[in-house]
């Protein structure tokens, strides 16, 4: 969608419109479908517009337009159980006709309130403040810029790693994640749950700005 979004903005800057605001009308992604339909599931439904989510919250922007969160509408609230055509077509709903939610992309007000960690057994004592928080090795870059948008999107400032920031550079996704990971842990309790990111993170006693490229940790 980002790709689509900067098209048409270069093409309105292309013919003297550039201050024209862009609006996505409809973007979604069915959870279910027939049998020969390739591609409708509740694991891809929840990615796309779970990502798409946490993108737009970020703030992030597109390469063309950074730091604006362009209006976009989800397709669909509700299924529309009695659409004719495919059945992906009654199966874009977040929820369904019954008011059951379909699955969870994190806007109903249950999912918004943080659940209450469990006590764990053995009692895990917490980092120091000389701890940070850095991806972990392997991880892809899918997992890292759904772990930077959860980030960005929870109000600290990744105003320095957009273009012309002061820590745009080096310009890549385990490179913001790392300073968006950090941010995030350094305002936070600094509990070790602070620093998990779906397990994309980890903590470490080494300061990673003291080298000159990003080194992932264990």
């Amino acid at each position: 969608m980002v790709v689509q979004v900067d098209s048409v903005h270069s093409a309105l800057s292309a013919m003297g419109f550039k201050d024209v605001e862009i609006m996505v009308a409809e973007t979604g992604w069915p959870y279910s479908g027939d049998s020969n339909e390739v591609g409708p599931s509740i694991e891809n439904a929840k990615a796309y517009n779970g990502n798409l989510i946490a993108h737009l919250k970020s703030m992030v922007g597109t390469p063309l337009m950074p730091g604006k969160s362009v209006d976009t509408y989800l397709f669909a609230l509700y299924d529309e159980d009695l659409k004719p055509g495919p059945g992906s077509e009654r199966a874009f709903g977040l929820y369904k006709s019954d008011l059951s939610m379909t699955y969870d992309v994190g806007i109903s007000k249950s999912s918004q309130t943080p659940p209450t960690p469990k006590t764990p057994v053995t009692p895990q004592p917490k980092p120091t403040a000389t701890g940070w928080c850095v991806p972990k090795a392997g991880i892809s870059d899918a997992q890292l810029q759904s772990s930077l948008d959860y980030a960005c999107g929870q109000g600290i400032d990744c105003s320095p790693i957009q273009p012309g920031g002061a820590c745009f550079e080096p310009n890549t996704i385990a490179s913001h994640a790392a300073y968006a990971m950090n941010l995030y842990y350094q305002n936070s309790a600094k509990n070790p749950w602070n620093c998990d990111f779906s397990q994309t993170a980890t903590l470490t006693s080494q300061n990673p700005s003291k080298y000159t490229s990003l080194k992932l940790y264990l």
